[in-house]
């Protein structure tokens, strides 16, 4: 018999949640078969198995907290499934009475099927539970916003309460299972991701932590998009990616860090920690909520492989396949709210980092040439949000001003960064 274990899975992260089961018991399992699936605080994990056999046993079902080192999984290496459970004699012919009763009732398939001839959407561990109690899936209201039915949904089931539910009257609309408070007004309560939660502390613990403040400036996009216009297919067929400002920004930060340097550093006790690297963190939506992978050795790279290293980044947070190693260890941040119609933000800092980037989005706006002339530019509002502790409002507003002046003369980042 062989364990599976929690590995290590990074420095900081010492638990994880089991997300799905890859493999179920009496499945073959191959070394170097993916198993089980977890959510750390940061992005999901695949475990894979060191050795082949059967999975035997698992000792973890979905939903629950586990620790590194903890065994989750047995594996049968000599090949064979473990003994199934014995099964039960047959019983003599029930009377007349017991069979044509059960034979009113529909087949267990059938009555897990919703209306539109549509399963419910349960993890194995549910299905079985469900099955041991004889629960109609069906049935089960779930609070996951994707509609799973997980363990936890099965065993706080209550048949008797949803009986007297289906046979009161049903209000209009209410689709989804909702609390109904003292208040009479309808809620919903759904459980916080592991990683949301994670997010949530975080935010907080930098707000309370940091001096932020935020400074602002407004950028004149016209020349970027002029050579975006004028150089994209030939940028597109000689590096096979598309030609987006996310370069031209990593390039204008990376060039107005190295003048401002307090602004690529942390704080680490009573020390500032300057950094000499440019590893560039790009704020990504995904499905389990904001996550900043990074672009390691901004300064050293051209527009193009920064731009494939950001779309392979952007890949693999909505496939939620992201690598711990993809997360850490980033010297400044860039988000894009602009993306979302974000016209103004002051986003905040991506901890211990004490600065960040906000872009948003590009409008026409009337401008000043000069005493006597308007003209409509497209303009985007810029944001820097900065520890105040270890950076001084004259280094982020020269900071702000220069990724300004670069961005609106491109051509000068070829000589900048």
């Amino acid at each position: 018999m062989a364990e599976i274990k929690v590995p290590e899975l990074a420095e900081s992260i010492t638990e994880g949640t089991v997300a799905q089961w890859l493999k179920q018991p009496g499945d073959t399992v191959n070394k170097g078969d993916y198993v089980v699936e977890l959510e750390t605080d940061k992005v999901n994990v695949e475990i894979i198995s060191e050795h082949s056999g059967v999975l035997q046993e698992i000792k973890a079902q979905e939903g629950d907290t586990v620790n590194v080192g903890e065994t989750i999984a047995i594996v049968n290496e000599s090949g064979q499934a473990a003994p199934a459970p014995e099964k039960t004699e047959e019983k003599p012919e029930a009377p007349k009475a017991e069979q044509a009763k059960a034979e009113d009732q529909p087949e267990q398939p059938a009555a897990e099927e919703k209306a539109g001839g549509q399963r419910p959407i349960a993890s194995p561990a549910a299905r079985k539970l469900a099955r041991e109690k004889g629960i109609d899936l069906s049935q089960v209201p779930t609070a996951d916003p994707l509609g799973r039915i997980r363990t936890q949904d099965v065993e706080s089931f209550n048949p008797n309460q949803a009986k007297q539910q289906a046979q009161a009257p049903k209000p209009a609309a209410a689709s989804k299972p909702a609390e109904q408070p003292a208040g009479g007004k309808e809620v919903e309560r759904i459980k916080m991701s592991r990683r949301r939660q994670t997010i949530a502390n975080r935010l907080v613990e930098v707000q309370q932590t940091a001096a932020m403040l935020t400074t602002f400036n407004e950028v004149d996009m016209t020349n970027v998009m002029n050579l975006r216009k004028n150089r994209k297919d030939k940028f597109f067929e000689e590096n096979d990616v598309k030609l987006g400002f996310m370069s031209f920004f990593t390039k204008a930060v990376v060039a107005a860090l190295k003048k401002n340097p307090y602004l690529n550093a942390e704080i680490q006790g009573n020390e500032i920690v300057l950094k000499k690297f440019y590893d560039i963190g790009i704020a990504v939506s995904a499905p389990e909520g904001l996550v900043v992978p990074v672009v390691r050795d901004a300064d050293r790279k051209n527009f193009a492989e920064i731009e494939k290293d950001i779309m392979d980044l952007a890949v693999k947070a909505r496939d939620n396949k992201l690598a711990l190693s993809d997360l850490q260890g980033g010297s400044f941040t860039i988000t894009n709210g602009g993306v979302f119609g974000s016209m103004m933000s002051t986003p905040i800092l991506n901890g211990p980092q004490v600065g960040i980037l906000g872009m948003h989005s590009i409008q026409l706006r009337p401008v000043a040439i000069d005493a006597e002339r308007m003209e409509n530019r497209p303009m985007m509002y810029i944001a820097l949000s900065y520890d105040h502790r270890i950076v001084d409002g004259k280094e982020a507003v020269t900071f702000l001003k220069r990724v300004k002046e670069l961005i609106e003369d491109p051509e000068s980042l070829l000589f900048e960064a």
